[in-house]
């Protein structure tokens, strides 16, 4: 009896030591999620982003006979519409490429998001700032609002850094064949945006505002071709294809 007691007691013991406790990986598997809302959340965020732009085009005021004139002096707004509706629908581009890779959602990478939808809501902000200097201000005016946007645009590679870094050491909220190595070379992307728009600033600023103008434009048309990866995209064919 005795000794069945102590094996009793030695069991108990034993299944006490196997409840270990969670581990900070296994604690926040249990708060997960998957990324439905927060995708439908992003894209409808984006959509009012795009929609927001497009009301600063109004039909300008003009004397009878004169409206092809005056709808010739909006160029700026034009310009600085199209060159954001690009800005954005890359933003959602490079928004949709990320989420095909990832599973489930912890909360670090929805408040990661968060920060990525932020820099999205601001666009109109320094938009508008563009068009109304190249449409009736002084030099000076057209530099600060290229730098401006420039400013802004940089903003957004914090995010998008963190993004990829958070994935990095979290493989349990990935899709299976995502690689690391994938993550590793995804994140120099939005150090090099941030780094090409700061040039943009100074070339608008020291130059001339239409060589960062263009710059900016050059740089999102980077975040283009590279939004599925810097060698899984259009940029990477092209490259492999050099290559060979």
């Amino acid at each position: 009896m005795l000794r069945r007691s102590r094996r009793g007691r030695v069991r108990r013991s034993e299944r006490g030591r196997g409840a270990r406790p969670l581990t900070a990986v296994q604690e926040e598997d249990v708060r997960l999620s998957d990324t439905g809302r927060v995708e439908a959340f992003s894209d409808a965020v984006l959509a009012i982003v795009i929609t927001l732009l497009v009301l600063d085009l109004k039909p300008p005021p003009h004397r009878p006979g004169r409206l092809p004139y005056a709808l010739g002096q909006l160029w700026p707004s034009y310009l600085a519409f199209l060159v954001s509706f690009c800005y954005v629908g890359v933003i959602w581009l490079n928004h949709h490429a990320l989420f095909r890779r990832v599973r489930r959602m912890a909360i670090g990478l929805k408040w990661i998001n968060l920060g990525i939808l932020f820099g999205a809501v601001i666009v109109p902000f320094p938009t508008e700032i563009l068009a109304t200097a190249f449409a009736g201000g002084s030099r000076h005016d057209e530099r600060v609002a290229v730098v401006v946007y420039a400013a802004a645009a940089a903003v957004m590679g914090g995010p998008w850094w963190g993004a990829f870094t958070y994935l990095r050491s979290r493989p349990h909220l990935l899709e299976p064949g995502v690689t690391a190595s994938y993550l590793r070379i995804q994140r120099v992307r939005p150090l090099t945006g941030v780094v090409l728009y700061v040039v943009c600033g100074i070339g608008g600023w020291f130059i001339a505002p239409w060589v960062g103008l263009v710059c900016v434009i050059v740089v999102i048309l980077y975040h283009a071709l590279t939004s599925e990866g810097l060698y899984e995209g259009p940029l990477g064919r092209l490259v492999r294809s050099v290559r060979r």
